[in-house]
């Protein structure tokens, strides 16, 4: 499955907001419904709610992409986000605030990076970790290609 590169960075705007609004608040509930939305994403990309979100509001109003990336990528990074988002949540449950703010800023420092420079950490690292088990894999491909 070949996504949109610009769905999950839109989608990575959206988390950015959502995981600051938590971490200043220490919202335990705002990161339970961004595990949900990571769990949900991660499955299959196309049902995330962002990227529904996406598709219906933002992709019809712009050009077709000119590459497209491979799913696998983007199902890890969002693997990567919920472990992070459950720690923190289970660091405020727990009672322990420090655990559930360094979570939180982790996660929300990781979806800034995508969201403001197109660089998705989790991503970079499934792919590292394709390549050490020698089956190297493009991060993307022209459109044209799929």
């Amino acid at each position: 499955m070949l996504l949109d590169p610009r769905a999950p960075r839109f989608a990575a705007v959206i988390t950015t907001a959502v995981l600051a609004v938590a971490l200043v608040t220490g919202s335990t509930i705002l990161l339970l419904v961004q595990a949900v939305i990571f769990a949900v994403t991660a499955a299959n990309p196309r049902l995330g709610p962002y990227g529904l979100l996406y598709r219906a509001v933002v992709a019809p109003r712009v050009a077709p992409p000119t590459e497209l990336e491979p799913a696998a990528p983007v199902r890890f990074a969002q693997l990567v986000g919920l472990v992070f988002v459950a720690v923190a949540a289970i660091g405020y449950l727990a009672g322990v605030p420090a655990l559930g703010l360094a979570a939180t800023g982790a996660a929300l420092a990781a979806a800034f990076l995508n969201a403001a420079f197109d660089l998705c950490l989790g991503c970079v690292g499934y792919l590292a970790l394709r390549r050490l088990a020698g089956r190297p894999m493009a991060a993307r491909v022209p459109a044209g290609l799929s």
